[in-house]
């Protein structure tokens, strides 16, 4: 017959395997964090630097969009969505619509806006940058949005 430990784990025995069982939920938190934290930091690296994109070949995806978007009856569409790690001020003058925001930009935010003013502005497109959310209260990510009406 089984003797009473067998059956039943002591309570100090349950409080320590209970206590490890947290550590290593907490460890495997962690890991997928930084797993998280370090491919965003890769996102926003990439981002910040030159596309590579052509020209003709950019026209060719904006004319997709553009196409599709019409195609369903809207008159805008939002193109990208970036971290406000992208703008030197972190999102703030395009939040207070204030002039100049424009040299905010960098990386390829600023090169979709110059892409714009060269190419689709003259054909009457509208562009628009607004901050997309509000974590915690503060500015987060910044919304492109291309317009036509």
């Amino acid at each position: 017959m089984a003797g009473i430990d067998d059956i039943l784990p002591n309570a100090r025995d349950n409080l320590r395997k209970a206590a490890e069982m947290e550590a290593q939920k907490a460890a495997e938190y962690m890991k997928k964090r930084q797993a998280a934290e370090a491919e965003k930091k890769e996102l926003l690296d990439r981002l910040s630097k030159p596309s590579g994109v052509s020209d003709e070949e950019r026209m060719k995806r904006a004319a997709a969009i553009i196409n599709r978007a019409v195609a369903n009856g809207l008159t805008e569409v939002e193109i990208a969505r970036f971290s406000n790690k992208l703008f030197t001020d972190k999102g703030r003058a395009i939040n207070q619509m204030e002039a100049g925001w424009e040299e905010t930009l960098t990386g390829l935010p600023k090169e979709l806006y110059e892409f714009w003013k060269k190419h689709l502005e003259p054909r009457g497109y509208h562009i628009k940058f607004q901050i997309a959310d509000w974590p915690d209260g503060m500015p987060g990510d910044v919304s492109m949005t291309l317009m036509w009406r």
